[in-house]
């Protein structure tokens, strides 16, 4: 069975309405990804990779090719999943957002166990998959009880965790590690479902053990930036610290630089840590749904897969989200400092412009000053040369026969000229004072 993706849809013949380009797509996504089949017993090996969004062509071409190997229809282009039988086993192929799993499923036979679903797989073919692994699981499904030691032998001495499933008509065990062969292993055996119920288990447990890993990729990234994100807290702490010391405005300046570089380290970790501390919790959540999905009942003597992981898995899920709460926490301290810190050098630059603008009213008033002093020597000195000038007219009339008396007269012109020189002078002020004004 393979996808094909759907463009465009085909009217209603009876109805002349538009229709919505991805009316198909829409209807069919509710039947994506459906669970398998399963005729137990038989072998199932489920691979899952990381990959890059540039690398479905690639899996596209590697799937074509082992298609054309054993001569089955390859996928049509740009489908997102693949379901087909090869024969002797059975190819899942399915692309998820940021990972892809191929599920090989085949029946148990006289190959040894050690190969599981791989048998009929060439190694070179699997060499190629694009993307980094990170989950691999081999899984024996199988109808009949197996006692103590052989199940000790299957799970190479590494005690499982279990329980009854699916209402007590299915039991499944599994160590959660690594095996030698690099696989994990689950043993799952099936009390009374038929083939579409053991399936839908199947897949239940498939997602189950591929999400809980998923979930635990930001693990190593909330570590290594744990020791970073506890350095930036305590600077910060040494920064509001100084704030209290501050005494020059050198010292404002150092802080305030000191606190654009936290900030910037912080927003730069949010950034590269926030779409994987947000897959760690939703890949978390599913875990939780896939668990209770599969209906567990306790044996006794062993550990449920629900108590298992809870305990196991949780505090990992609890150390990403510390993480992502220390840096949003971080964020929000270094917002306020700086604010803080920037009140306080407004307030610095508001104060030193209070003291320039008193010290600029100052040179103002001695400008002013200085500007009637210089108008009242203006005054005299202009006065004096033209009461100079009217006494020797003054002088002259006397000498043409005129009866003036000079004295006399030159003493009534000076308030006069005094008066005339005066008002000139304050008009011609006026006048630059106005000029001056308007050019500003």
């Amino acid at each position: 069975m393979t996808q094909t993706p759907s463009t465009a849809d085909a009217p209603i013949p009876s109805l002349a309405l538009p229709v919505y380009p991805h009316r198909t797509a829409l209807y069919e996504e509710l039947h994506t990804r459906p669970s398998p089949t399963l005729s137990t017993p038989c072998y199932i090996t489920h691979l899952a990779l990381l990959r890059d969004e540039h690398a479905l062509q690639r899996e596209l071409n590697l799937i074509a090719e082992l298609c054309l190997r054993f001569s089955v229809n390859p996928p049509a282009p740009g489908a997102s999943c693949f379901y087909q039988s090869f024969g002797g086993f059975e190819l899942r192929w399915e692309r998820h957002t940021e990972f892809s799993t191929y599920t090989f499923i085949r029946p148990i036979d006289d190959h040894a166990d050690l190969d599981f679903a791989l048998a009929f797989i060439p190694k070179s073919w699997l060499n190629q998959l694009p993307g980094e692994l990170v989950v691999a699981i081999n899984i024996r499904a199988q109808n009949d009880e197996w006692e103590n030691t052989q199940q000790h032998h299957f799970f190479e001495g590494q005690r499982p965790a279990g329980s009854l499933v699916a209402n007590g008509k299915a039991k499944v065990l599994t160590s959660f590690r690594l095996h030698s062969d690099g696989f994990g292993r689950f043993l799952i055996i099936n009390k009374g479902l038929n083939d579409y119920q053991a399936g839908r288990l199947l897949q239940r447990i498939l997602e189950l053990d591929t999400y809980r890993l998923m979930a635990l990729i930001g693990l190593p990234v909330a570590r290594s930036m744990s020791s970073d994100v506890s350095q930036i807290d305590a600077q910060l702490a040494e920064i509001n610290q100084r704030i209290v010391e501050i005494q020059t405005e050198h010292d404002e300046q150092a802080l305030l630089k000191r606190l654009s570089l936290l900030a910037a380290r912080i927003e730069q970790y949010r950034s590269d840590t926030n779409y994987r501390f947000a897959a760690t919790n939703a890949y978390h959540a599913l875990v939780g749904k896939r668990l209770e999905q599969v209906f567990e009942q306790r044996i006794s003597g062993v550990q449920t897969l629900r108590e298992f992981l809870e305990r196991r898995l949780t505090p990992g899920i609890r150390t990403c989200n510390s993480v992502r709460d220390r840096l949003e926490d971080l964020s929000r301290r270094i917002h306020r400092t700086t604010s803080l810190l920037r009140t306080r050098v407004e307030v610095s630059i508001e104060s030193q412009n209070q003291r320039l603008l008193a010290s600029m009213d100052r040179r103002s008033s001695m400008q002013l000053r200085l500007q009637r002093t210089v108008e009242g020597l203006s005054v005299v000195a202009i006065s004096y040369y033209l009461v100079s000038i009217l006494r020797y007219a003054f002088s002259g009339l006397e000498q043409a026969g005129l009866p003036v008396n000079v004295t006399v007269a030159t003493g009534m012109s000076v308030p006069v000229v005094i008066a005339a020189v005066y008002w000139q002078v304050r008009r011609h002020m006026s006048h630059l004072t106005k000029r001056s004004d308007g050019s500003e």
